[in-house]
């Protein structure tokens, strides 16, 4: 008997010390009516849009994304609401192609007859890591009374940062609530759709990839597993980089990319101008990496890639 109540006590104990907060991580996590502030020793990460946001006049209401995203000097990468492309939203994912069959019910990246609502907010806490898991659903006000379309399960996971670099790891799964649903990139031959990040573009902005230093071109370019973002982000000339990896699981892989030396966003293509099939019975799965950094070299890089 005292064996038994010995055992259940430990179980207890132990089932208390998961779940309480880890009080030696180094990150924290503040709440507000728009959504979530990601520190690391006090010093902002990111910010997670969870509230609708738009402009004063109400036009390209949207959440769900990441905005500002900070380099480790503490200088903002992204933009928002940028003036050439008002849609565009800091760290997003987005398609033009949303269809039931022959029919389109949305276009998620001009944010027109789109309804994102999210379900669920989560965060953990740890010593090496901090997550923000999200569910969230699709609708169309002109499509089945608004009822949802699509389940999206997505979450961030903010690795510690480790000499001079952070890492932040991105899960986007997309389940059909449907039958016959499909999405897609835009229907021409950029096909652009699918993860996107919209950086600051000064004008010493580089692109470089596994395979040297890239020069963007109007249709989708065939860049390698990953591509990097590397200029004078701040007020003073510190280069400051951001690096995006493809997980080699992706399907296409390693997908290409659509590139822009100003006024635009920066994508990775998925799937492009062919719509491809969303099951009912099991979600697609993308995964990304983002590595901010303060200007690692290419062979440098190559060596997080090859742990990714």
């Amino acid at each position: 008997m005292k064996d038994s109540i010995l055992g259940t006590l430990i179980i207890v104990a132990l089932m208390k010390c998961t779940s309480e907060p880890n009080s030696k991580s180094p990150f924290s996590i503040q709440e507000n009516p728009e959504g979530l502030e990601l520190y690391e020793n006090g010093k902002p990460v990111l910010f997670y849009q969870k509230a609708l946001k738009s402009l004063d006049s109400g036009e390209y209401a949207r959440n769900n994304y990441i905005h500002p995203l900070y380099s480790l000097q503490g200088d903002i990468l992204t933009e928002d609401f940028p003036e050439d492309h008002p849609h565009h939203r800091g760290i997003f994912w987005a398609w033009h192609q949303i269809h039931a069959a022959d029919s389109a019910i949305s276009d998620g990246w001009a944010l027109e007859n789109f309804n994102l609502t999210i379900k669920d907010v989560s965060t953990e806490v740890h010593p090496q890591q901090a997550v923000i898991n999200i569910v969230s659903e699709w609708s169309s006000p002109v499509f089945n009374n608004n009822q949802p379309y699509l389940e999206e399960n997505s979450s961030y996971t903010v690795h510690r940062l480790q000499k001079d670099v952070r890492l932040i790891d991105i899960e986007i799964r997309l389940q059909a609530k449907i039958d016959n649903l499909y999405i897609g990139g835009s229907n021409d031959e950029k096909g652009y759709g699918g993860l996107s990040i919209r950086i600051k573009m000064p004008d010493n902005l580089i692109f470089r990839s596994k395979k040297g230093k890239i020069t963007p071109e109007n249709l989708q370019v065939d860049g390698g597993p990953w591509m990097d973002f590397t200029a004078s982000f701040g007020k003073d000339e510190n280069q400051s980089g951001l690096t995006l990896f493809c997980h080699p699981g992706n399907p296409g892989y390693p997908q290409k990319w659509i590139l822009r030396q100003k006024s635009s966003m920066q994508n990775i293509v998925f799937p492009g101008q062919d719509a491809v099939h969303i099951s009912k019975d099991y979600p697609l799965v993308l995964k990304y990496r983002l590595m901010v950094h303060n200007g690692l070299s290419i062979e440098e890089i190559n060596s997080f890639e090859k742990e990714y």
